[in-house]
């Protein structure tokens, strides 16, 4: 049996820094199991995008992928050259005017 390669999966300036920005909401405004629930759904993101990185649907200008994760958790990621780089992590309930255009 062949063995395929799992991607490499990158995380930009941008996207670290809305994972701090999340996880600081969520600790000011609930608890820390809000927190977990959050790295997990990270977690589990990972595992099904560097098993099927196309799942999600492109957009057809930047051809940026999102992920919705939860009603309130979205992700938007590129996939190239066997490398997943996710651009921006957003909590859905924020403002609008935040969101990757």
């Amino acid at each position: 049996m062949a063995s395929t390669k799992k991607p490499t999966i990158e995380y930009s300036k941008q996207s670290l820094r809305n994972a701090k920005e999340i996880v600081a909401y969520l600790r000011l405004r609930f608890t820390e199991n809000e927190v977990a629930k959050f790295y997990k759904a990270l977690d589990d993101f990972e595992k099904v995008i560097s098993s099927y990185p196309g799942l999600y649907p492109e957009s057809r200008k930047k051809k940026i992928r999102r992920a919705v994760l939860s009603r309130v958790l979205s992700v938007y990621y590129l996939y190239n050259n066997n490398t997943i780089s996710i651009i921006a992590i957003f909590d859905n309930r924020w403002d609008e005017s935040q969101k990757v255009k």
